[in-house]
């Protein structure tokens, strides 16, 4: 099988220059070939909390309009890096086909959130993190239900910060104002909920969210295994949406 030669940063300029100004099909088709890696480490990070009947090569074609989508719209002249504003377009793209297969139901939704505001209650009064038995108890369901429903967590925590900021407090009717107000509002109310993590867990939340780093990269920058970083940025994720979701009551009341 023949490799391929990755493209030098005097070459990729040359390719934008020459896709943006000529509208160059065989430069675009060169672009996409240099950049497609992305999505796979995009649909490898996403991949592995999805349930088995989720297909790869879904999430990979998703992927791969969101990148094409992203070198078309990229502007070259803002200065800004293109593989963190593919990210994102390669992320929602995945995230909006996930969306359009519906696989949570509305019940399963209302019992995660429920989980969120439990786990942090719980965890504020006994100032600890609370026990299985605790959970069940606080959520008046049996210990195997209450696994079960975990494992269902464990299946939503692909859903980044920001999207769950953009379906939780975005409402559609509301005028740029308002959202700008909202945004604000939250984006405080989340450096407040950072900043009440453990050292670690925000340590992982600040290279996944800001540095952009792969649970991988992570794992071998903290000297812990890939399983361990994604248990904790779990852990961290499911403790901010709590946070977050206590204070969705102070936005709309």
């Amino acid at each position: 099988m023949q490799t391929i030669k990755p493209l030098s940063a005097p070459d990729i300029i040359d390719l934008w220059e020459t896709y943006k100004k000529d509208d160059d099909l065989a430069a675009r088709n060169s672009l996409i070939e240099n950049y497609l890696p992305l999505v796979n480490i995009i649909v490898n990070n996403i991949a592995c909390n999805l349930p088995s009947h989720i297909e790869r090569d879904d999430l990979i074609s998703s992927g791969f309009f969101g990148l094409m989508d992203a070198i078309s719209r990229f502007d070259i002249n803002l200065g800004v890096k293109f593989e963190t504003y593919a990210k994102n377009r390669i992320r929602g793209s995945i995230l909006d086909y996930l969306r359009s297969r519906d696989w949570l139901s509305v019940s399963l939704r209302k019992k995660i959130k429920k989980y969120e505001t439990v786990y942090i209650g719980l965890e504020e009064d006994l100032h600890r993190t609370p026990t299985k038995q605790e959970l069940a108890q606080a959520m008046t369901m049996k210990l195997e239900d209450l696994y079960t429903l975990e494992a269902n967590i464990n299946t939503t925590s692909l859903t980044s910060l920001e999207e769950y900021i953009n379906a939780e407090y975005m409402v559609s009717d509301s005028n740029d104002v308002e959202k700008k107000i909202n945004r604000d509002f939250i984006k405080q109310k989340l450096a407040e909920a950072i900043d009440r993590l453990p050292e670690k867990e925000k340590l992982i939340i600040s290279l996944y969210y800001s540095e952009e780093l792969t649970l991988k990269e992570i794992g071998m920058t903290l000297n812990l295994s890939e399983a361990r970083i994604s248990q904790l940025h779990k852990r961290a994720v499911l403790r901010l949406r709590g946070y977050l979701s206590r204070s969705k009551s102070d936005i709309f009341n």
